[in-house]
């Protein structure tokens, strides 16, 4: 990482609270090796906070997102909206239940170990997603995959816990209760309409989603394409569960109900809204289209 004024947005109320004590320890290691002055802690007051701070981040050379994939979903969207030449270099640690981009990078979720890895990191350019507007540098995902994705928030709030497991615990009773079909009708890079039917339909920049299930093993973060895996019908329960289970691994590519895509741009459309997240945060539209930023973002990687 290179020398120059650090801004640290920091998520205070991350993994249930553990966010503040996090922004405090951050912020000691990188003023102990970058000094005193160079570092500005900034917390969030709210939702979309982030994305402001990062956007007014003027004449800082980094900005470091601390929190879960939200806030750092919030600061990149912050940063794209400026100008190419003017967009700092983009870091994370990872202080959240999914930690999903921080796996696709090569980050520890712990702090320690994040800011020693981000002192010898390179700013690559790194590719992005857009999507309705909104940017997203993981992942999106229309049908039951999003509606796990969503309801491990609110599981999370009522019992506490975090990570895979809390995804799994979703996954397992969404699949058992919620395997809904939907119907699409999609065009990938303005090639010819396709109608289709899915349970899932989950598109990435790199592989991970749900709190390190690997949905798309084949995604890179910088070859300028996005990735993306439909589950089709017909598809019971059990078997169902079996794939949820194998894609934990990235083993459930080979199945004839799985479609795995590589593409630039995409524009589909459902039948009807269907539960849809875009780094985890909520997305509600019938209609999306999605393209690709190649190398947009310069992110720090070990």
């Amino acid at each position: 990482m290179d020398e120059g004024k650090i801004l640290l947005i920091a998520n205070p109320a991350a993994q249930n609270g553990a966010g503040s004590a996090a922004a405090e320890r951050a912020a000691s290691i990188l003023r102990a090796y970058f000094g005193e002055d160079a570092v500005v802690l900034a917390r969030t007051a709210g939702p979309r906070h982030a994305s402001e701070i990062a956007e007014r981040s003027k004449g800082c050379s980094t900005v470091i997102a601390l929190g879960g994939d939200g806030v750092i979903h919030e600061a990149a969207n912050g940063i794209m909206r400026r100008a190419i030449e003017d967009r700092p270099a983009f870091g994370i640690i990872p202080v959240g239940s999914g930690n999903d981009y921080a796996r696709a990078l090569g980050i520890s979720a712990n702090v320690d170990e994040a800011c020693a890895q981000l002192f010898k990191a390179e700013a690559l350019p790194t590719d992005v997603g857009w999507a309705n507007g909104r940017w997203f540098v993981e992942t999106l995902s229309f049908g039951l995959d999003a509606a796990i994705a969503l309801d491990t928030v609110d599981r999370r709030v009522r019992t506490g816990r975090t990570g895979t497991v809390l995804y799994m615990e979703a996954g397992i009773d969404q699949v058992l209760h919620h395997l809904d079909e939907r119907r699409y009708e999609a065009s990938f890079d303005e090639g010819e309409s396709e109608q289709g039917c899915s349970y899932a339909f989950a598109v990435q920049v790199g592989p991970f989603y749900g709190g390190g299930f690997e949905i798309c093993p084949e995604a890179h973060l910088d070859d300028g394409l996005l990735d993306a895996c439909i589950a089709h019908p017909p598809l019971g329960t059990v078997r169902a569960v079996y794939l949820f289970l194998r894609a934990k691994g990235g083993k459930h590519t080979g199945f004839e109900q799985i479609d795995m895509r590589r593409f630039r741009t995409l524009h589909v459309e459902f039948d009807e809204v269907p539960p849809a997240q875009i780094d985890g945060e909520r997305i509600e539209a019938r209609t999306f289209d999605v393209s690709v930023e190649p190398k947009a973002l310069n992110v720090l990687r070990p």
